[in-house]
């Protein structure tokens, strides 16, 4: 099983952490997060990465999520990358981690690809629904006469 170490800006490596935790009902085993500052030290925060890296690794290795690519975490994770058995990943979302968490006994390059693969099927556009019928937007209170629907249709509630 692979370990997953996500590096980005601070807060969103741990604000990915507590969604993963929330969704499991617990933070899985071998996940950890480096959540970069403004005012960090790239080469401090290298050494902290490289330490992660070795406490998390696993038997198939080390899948690190990093977030934009080109900037400071993401430069951080790839000076990861030349570390046998550790892949980068830059684009991180919540469905690439979610999938990469579902797949992390997997080969690692096969792993990549699964996350990659979440990644960029969380992302679709969402429609506006249809509108509702009127008598769909009562809520199961006493029924409103024509005058008190409108009057709580603007104020967009009704208690």
């Amino acid at each position: 099983m692979a370990g997953i170490l996500i590096i980005a800006h601070t807060p969103f490596a741990s604000a990915l952490r507590d969604c993963i935790s929330h969704i499991y009902g617990g933070l899985p085993a071998r996940i950890g997060v480096i959540d970069v500052t403004p005012n960090c030290d790239p080469v401090e925060q290298l050494s902290n990465a490289s330490a992660e890296v070795e406490r998390l690794r696993e038997e198939n290795g080390v899948l690190v999520l990093t977030d934009i690519y080109g900037a400071t975490p993401a430069n951080i994770a790839g000076r990861l990358s030349s570390l046998p058995d550790v892949r980068v990943v830059a684009g991180v979302n919540l469905p690439m981690l979610v999938r990469a968490v579902c797949y992390r006994s997997t080969p690692l390059d096969t792993l990549v690809d699964k996350a990659l693969s979440g990644g960029a099927k969380g992302i679709q556009g969402v429609a506006p629904p249809a509108p509702a019928p009127l008598a769909s937007l009562l809520t199961p209170c006493e029924p409103a006469t024509e005058t008190e629907h409108h009057a709580s249709t603007r104020n967009d509630h009704c208690q």
